[in-house]
């Protein structure tokens, strides 16, 4: 049975994900990691793309714990078919060369097949999809001094917060991520930016 994670909303409302951990091992285990650890509790989700995604955060969450990058699953897994990204999909962000985020998910609100084997899928929506689609539709403003060019970021005028991550382990334990080593680290990462 695959372990899950329910996403409590400042509105009272969940989103609940099933995680999975034989798709995309590395990308799941940071997940728990960030979570168990409370990176994305009380956050307030950052980006908006409506028709496109829900991202969680372009910032790693503000939290130093969540500023690390892992490897891309292919490099660690390259026997395991990445899954295709389809509507109501959990996958990873990534920073190209740099190697994938550690904690920054997104919600797909379309197939987006350029995603397969850059930002795996670790994850599907099992509860909660109409709160996707709410949050789809709230209003948002741009954000227009993002240190990367020609990415949209819309944010929530009125904030939308994750009051906090519950995850169910089935009674399975799960290792820590494997980290990429000190480096560069994406320009939206530094504390000082906004």
């Amino acid at each position: 049975m695959n372990p899950t994670a329910t996403l409590v909303l400042n509105n009272g409302k969940s989103i609940v994900i099933e995680l999975l951990p034989e798709a995309a091992p590395n990308t799941v285990n940071s997940f728990i990691f960030a979570a168990l650890n409370g990176v994305y509790n009380q956050h307030a989700i950052e980006r908006i793309v409506s028709g496109n995604w829900i991202d969680m955060s372009y910032s790693a969450f503000h939290n130093e714990k969540a500023k690390y990058l892992i490897p891309y699953e292919s490099q660690l897994h390259p026997e395991i078919e990445p899954l295709p990204s389809i509507a109501g999909c959990v996958c990873m962000g990534g920073y190209d060369e740099l190697g994938l985020s550690g904690c920054e998910f997104f919600f797909t609100l379309r197939d987006c097949p350029e995603h397969r084997g850059v930002y795996p899928v670790f994850g599907r929506v099992i509860e909660g999809i109409d709160e996707l689609y709410r949050l789809e539709k709230v209003k948002t403003k741009p954000i227009t001094d993002f240190p990367y060019k020609n990415v949209e970021i819309n944010e929530p005028i009125q904030p939308e917060i994750i009051r906090k991550v519950e995850v169910d382990l089935k009674g399975f334990k799960y290792d820590r991520p494997i980290k990429l080593p000190s480096q560069v680290l994406p320009k939206c990462w530094a504390m000082e930016y906004r």
